[in-house]
């Protein structure tokens, strides 16, 4: 049994892993190189029961997973936080220890980071997150097939992150780019730079691949010659009551404009997880330019590296590559 509570927890052997079978799913007939077939790992998760606890609210991710589930022979069982014992004061460790004896495996997404780390605690089954405010390690798995794709490569691809360095997708874009190996820029205001925990997991990963990893205050820094533009909001869920601030603070200097843009390769790729705010972190020239902006077949491969994360966490480590 394996958790996948942040990509700090995994090597670059199993990040490939996830994203050739990723891949796998969404082109059946490329040779990938797996050691098994996709229905031989498929069978880990027939007639499992998935149960998906949700703190707040989701599109992308509550979709992709229980398509994914599906799709995998297995049984998703919504569970909206408000509506369990756990949204009327039923301590954690409670609740976890009877899905544990219940279902299979509990994908959440939670408000608190330190949720997660105490279901870990109690848990008999793998615990997924699904987003939580340190760490969104299933985007950033998406985000790297879908460079895969564009690019033909990952390993010296160089990426740019521009807005809020400590959120939980810049995090987990980090790490997942020192995996790979590819370089990644982040611009932001020094007091919302990344955390230093991050930041030391993605220096170790970086002496395995070769990454490098800079922190700027200039986005035009950042993007110059970059090969990937990518933003989120600047107002993340649970951090409303500083909106204000917030967009006092990245607006105009860390929004992406086609100025700003401009700046980076010619082939440059724009990306952003979505939700988008146009016109606060980006332009409706920028994220509705199909020319440049890969932000639906991004969401799109949410689903079948969603399938893939499943199978990785419930597959037993003996097994996983042979």
């Amino acid at each position: 049994m394996r958790h996948l509570i942040t990509l700090a927890d995994i090597t670059p052997e199993e990040f490939a892993w996830l994203l050739k079978l990723s891949m796998k799913f969404k082109y059946p007939h490329k040779h990938l190189d797996l050691p098994k077939t996709v229905e031989e790992y498929i069978e880990v998760l027939r007639d499992k029961y998935v149960a998906l606890i949700f703190e707040k609210p989701s599109t992308r991710t509550r979709v992709s997973l229980e398509v994914a589930i599906r799709e995998l022979h297995a049984n998703p069982i919504y569970l909206n936080w408000n509506e369990l014992q756990l949204g009327r004061g039923e301590p954690i460790r409670d609740t976890v220890i009877v899905l544990s004896r219940y279902v299979d495996c509990i994908v959440a997404r939670v408000k608190s980071h330190e949720t997660l780390v105490e279901m870990t605690r109690y848990s008999r089954i793998p615990i997924v997150n699904a987003l939580s405010d340190r760490f969104h390690p299933l985007q950033a798995i998406a985000d790297m097939m879908t460079i895969m794709e564009k690019k033909n490569r990952l390993k010296g691809v160089n990426i740019a992150f521009i807005g809020d360095g400590g959120s939980n997708v810049a995090h987990s874009l980090i790490l997942a780019s020192t995996l790979v190996g590819a370089n990644i820029n982040i611009a932001c205001p020094m007091q919302y730079k990344p955390l230093p925990e991050v930041l030391k997991a993605a220096e170790n990963f970086s002496k395995l691949t070769g990454s490098k990893v800079r922190i700027l205050e200039d986005p035009l820094e950042a993007v110059r010659n970059v090969d990937v533009v990518y933003t989120d909001v600047f107002v993340s869920m649970g951090f409303e009551h500083e909106r204000d601030i917030r967009l006092r603070t990245f607006i105009p200097k860390y929004r992406v404009t086609r100025e700003l843009i401009e700046n980076a390769h010619e082939d440059v790729i724009f990306m952003h997880c979505l939700p988008a705010r146009r016109g606060e972190e980006v332009t409706r020239e920028v994220i509705d330019d199909p020319s440049i902006s890969v932000v639906f077949d991004q969401a799109e491969n949410r689903l079948y590296t969603a399938k893939a994360v499943l199978i990785f966490v419930m597959t037993p480590s003996s097994s996983l590559f042979g």
